[in-house]
């Protein structure tokens, strides 16, 4: 499925979210500079929170049966 420019990317809000992160975490960011990235790393953190809310719903979709939904653990070595 193509991403328009729109659709935040999830890998790529992640990693720019660590990236803020680090910035934040060395400390010696003026406190103008440390704002402005604490308030886009709230923004990026919505949107992967957004995202991983999306995909769970589709996930749900995708296994519902009969009408039902029957939420179980997600198992990766379990056999399709």
């Amino acid at each position: 499925m193509a991403r328009t420019a729109k659709t935040p990317d999830f890998e790529h809000s992640l990693a720019q979210l660590e990236a803020v992160v680090e910035r934040m975490e060395q400390g010696d960011l003026p406190i103008e500079e440390a704002l402005k990235a604490f308030e886009e790393g709230v923004k990026l953190t919505r949107e992967c929170q957004g995202i991983l809310d999306q995909t769970e719903q589709k996930v749900q979709i995708l296994i519902e049966q009969q009408g039902e939904l029957k939420a179980r653990p997600f198992n990766d070595e379990q056999d399709s």
